[in-house]
């Protein structure tokens, strides 16, 4: 049985081992070396028989894992939208797990409850949204849109008289859902885990940025009837635009339809007052989704998802039995807004990230990552050979040389080199070079190396007929 003073020990050895990794780790963000087989003989020791000592087993964990982790803490870290875990989230994270609650009631651990409560309603301050929203904790913008498209789905079906709750889906009215052909893959797949199928869905125009085109949300609308949702978005994953908002929304009320922003990332921008026009008209939507282990730098799991109407929330996620008590004193049960009942206390680590940046810190942070975009593109603008295909007005910039191979190859090539994290992706039919800038410290002089390999690898990759 482990000790208070095993425990003790096997703490300090794991503090000791998260310390390396922050202050040495992998000097560059590369992808790890390591195969999967090399994975598989360092974990798979086998079973012991009796149980081990904890230093020895943390130790021999971090031996493990060491040459398998990827680096996304790491500032010249640009391959995905992964927030880099904000060092006062990790500690708060720790003591989270040290607490061991079940975050489902009230009366599980009433200080959970109260945690959530309070950063919940500074997330809707700092970004600006509907003040008496509802807030669910969730794992990340997936399951917080599917928390928001299961509470569209009930109350659009209650707007035209029918109970889905007491009738279920089987001879519900079909309802039709309209998103951007660009829409984010976990829209699709959170609409399947509803039950929508391709069938129900019909796809609007986008422009070259990936915008939805209202004139063309208008016309199809108008060209079907009955119960409708209307997805947008907030932060294209490749450009980093923003829907029409303010279009789209006084289009969407004449058909009495739910309107969900799917902001994983692109909602932050909220936060900065410069940046605010982006998403101007955003909060007369009915639902948002943004993610706390993006920008806001929260540590792994940690989405948000916000409702206006409080009451098609608890609709379509409260739990209730009779050993799940609750008295009139008692505050918000987190599993009212969740599909989980048992859980993690994920409003500590919220919290304190809140804390720890604070309304100008989280602003200052978006504002930077945004200025080092621009900085990227105009120092690309300077060199032949690339093209830019969005306009920068996020933290996205999608670059394309003179050929899908070129670009695949100066990928690699800045791979090879070991300083920069950088990945590919397929967007208008050509592979791009991503770079999303949202590590927390990443900052001007950071985005010089990263251009500099950039050039660096073009130079060294270019196909001889333009050199």
């Amino acid at each position: 049985m482990t000790d208070q003073s095993e425990f003790r020990a096997a703490l300090e050895s794991a503090v000791e081992h998260a310390l390396a990794w922050r202050d040495d780790g992998p000097k560059t963000p590369i992808v790890p070396s390591v195969t999967a087989d090399d994975l598989r003989l360092a974990f798979d020791i086998g079973l012991p028989a009796r149980g081990r000592d904890g230093v020895e087993v943390i130790n021999a964990l971090a031996d493990a894992a060491l040459p398998g982790l990827v680096a996304n803490t790491h500032p010249n870290f640009y391959a995905w939208v992964q927030g880099g875990s904000h060092p006062i989230g990790v500690a708060a994270d720790l003591l989270t797990s040290s607490w061991g609650q079940n975050a489902g009631i009230y009366q599980c651990t009433p200080a959970s409850a109260i945690a959530e409560e309070v950063a919940g309603k500074w997330l809707l301050d700092l970004l600006s949204l509907p003040k008496d929203s509802s807030v669910a904790f969730t794992t990340g913008a997936t399951m917080a849109s599917f928390i928001c498209l299961a509470a569209a789905r009930s109350e659009v079906l209650h707007r035209a008289g029918y109970d889905l709750e007491q009738e279920g889906l089987m001879g519900a009215p079909r309802i039709h859902v309209f998103l951007g052909r660009e829409a984010h893959t976990t829209i699709h797949s959170d609409l399947r885990y509803l039950g929508f199928g391709k069938q129900d869905l019909i796809e609007i125009d986008v422009d070259d940025q990936g915008r939805m085109d209202a004139a063309d949300l208008k016309t199809k609308m108008e060209s079907v009837e009955g119960p409708k949702i209307v997805i947008t978005q907030a932060g294209h994953i490749n450009s980093g635009a923003f829907d029409p908002f303010a279009d789209i929304i006084p289009i969407t009320r004449a058909h009495k339809a739910w309107v969900h922003v799917d902001g994983a990332f692109g909602l932050w921008a909220r936060a900065v007052p410069e940046l605010a026009p982006l998403a101007f008209g955003v909060d007369g939507a009915d639902s948002w989704t943004t993610d706390g282990h993006k920008w806001l730098q929260v540590p792994y799991d940690s989405g948000f998802a916000f409702i206006r109407d409080e009451q098609a929330h608890l609709r379509a996620m409260d739990v209730t039995a009779s050993y799940l008590v609750k008295s009139e004193s008692d505050g918000r049960n987190p599993s009212s807004y969740v599909p989980e009942l048992s859980r993690r206390a994920r409003g500590f680590a919220v919290w304190a990230v809140l804390q720890a940046l604070g309304r100008e810190g989280v602003s200052e942070m978006v504002a930077r990552h945004c200025a080092c975009a621009k900085h990227l593109q105009k120092r690309l603008a300077e060199f032949d050979g690339l093209t830019i295909l969005n306009d920068v007005v996020l933290n996205q910039v999608a670059i394309a040389f003179e050929s899908d191979d070129t670009t695949q190859r100066v990928i690699d090539h800045i791979r090879t080199e070991n300083q920069n994290f950088v990945l590919g992706a397929m967007w208008k039919e050509r592979v791009i070079l991503r770079i999303s800038i949202i590590a927390r410290q990443t900052s001007l002089p950071d985005i010089d190396v990263l251009a500099d390999s950039i050039v660096s690898a073009y130079r060294n990759v270019k196909p001889a007929s333009v050199r």
